[in-house]
């Protein structure tokens, strides 16, 4: 896909069993999996591994070029 060319891929993570599969959410057929020890270990990788960036927006942003996006949560706060 074009979009994936351009901006990356957008995968999406998750547990089934012992096994951590993810796949592309744009729907360009790549993907993968990994198995570990636990099943508890495959759904904590991919809990923390599916969150997308765009949540955590102004929270983790650089110090200077984001800096009004953190006045502005600053004072919403």
């Amino acid at each position: 896909m074009v979009a994936c060319r351009i901006l990356g891929h957008r995968y999406r993570f998750q547990a089934d069993g012992r096994t951590m599969r993810w796949r592309c959410q744009r729907g360009c057929g790549a993907g993968g999996e990994k198995v570990y020890t636990t099943a508890a270990d495959a759904r904590r990788y991919a809990n923390v591994f599916d969150r997308e960036d765009r949540d955590d927006m102004g929270r983790r942003a650089p110090l200077i070029g984001l800096l009004p996006l953190r006045i502005w949560r600053a004072l919403r706060r």
